[in-house]
């Protein structure tokens, strides 16, 4: 399948090479890598399902902190190095092939930072599973579920680590539940609605390891006007760094 190359949103600094046939980063990837708050004592973040290493690109433009993209797919692991050298982040970002599990099981750090775009719908959900396997890998829990991720973050994170997540409104109790059942207390969350008085389509929750109790709800985040076209907070996203 043919590759194609294109700037990173609208960052002329930054290409991605990716594949029609596999997952493209979309609003998604942009959302919750923009919501991530990094801070001082961030000392390392690290990217659960990176795919081509659209997220640890975005980040580079917004902090110069050490990236490990982890993923599972060999192919997409072979875009995100590609993407990786084109850029010249070789010094910042690592990719590293692995499944999850198996990466925590023998990584010997703790980070400040975990943040993952994962797949949303579990294995049972019927509906859009006839597509090709890169895609039902990217979109359904094939590989691996919600609480193997919560899990996983909570494991290597120090102390008052962030986890961030972007994920669907309809396992938002489930997903509080787990991050609870793991020592992640949630501090933030804000919901996204693809235009004004629309139902959220899309939540961003942010957990604390063993953080202090009190979560904050954030203002709501309009994706679109009511003509499709981007709303000026989302705009400001795209913009990058120039």
């Amino acid at each position: 399948m043919k590759e194609v190359e294109n700037y990173l949103l609208n960052n002329k600094k930054l290409k991605i090479i990716q594949r029609r046939d596999m997952f493209n980063f979309s609003l998604d990837t942009v959302l919750v890598t923009h919501f991530a708050a990094i801070t001082k004592r961030t000392n390392k973040i690290v990217d659960f399902g990176t795919n081509n290493a659209a997220i640890p690109l975005i980040l580079s433009t917004l902090t110069d902190k050490p990236i490990i993209g982890v993923e599972i797919q060999k192919e997409a692991i072979e875009l995100a190095q590609k993407n990786i050298i084109n850029n010249n982040l070789e010094k910042q970002v690592s990719i590293i092939h692995d499944d999850i599990n198996n990466f925590v099981l023998h990584f010997n750090e703790k980070v400040g930072l975990v943040i993952c775009n994962p797949p949303f719908f579990k294995i049972q959900e019927n509906s859009n599973v006839n597509e090709n396997e890169y895609l039902k890998i990217a979109r359904h829990e094939i590989k691996i579920n919600l609480e193997q991720i919560i899990i996983n973050a909570a494991k290597i994170l120090d102390n008052k680590g962030k986890f961030v997540l972007i994920h669907r409104p309809d396992r938002l109790i489930e997903i509080i539940t787990l991050m609870k059942k793991y020592r992640l207390e949630p501090k933030r969350l804000r919901l996204i609605y693809p235009k004004i008085n629309s139902e959220a389509n899309m939540i961003l929750i942010e957990g604390s390891l063993q953080g202090n109790k009190g979560l904050i709800i954030e203002a709501p985040l309009i994706a679109h006007n009511e003509d499709g076209s981007y709303s000026d907070e989302v705009k400001m996203m795209f913009l990058g760094e120039e």
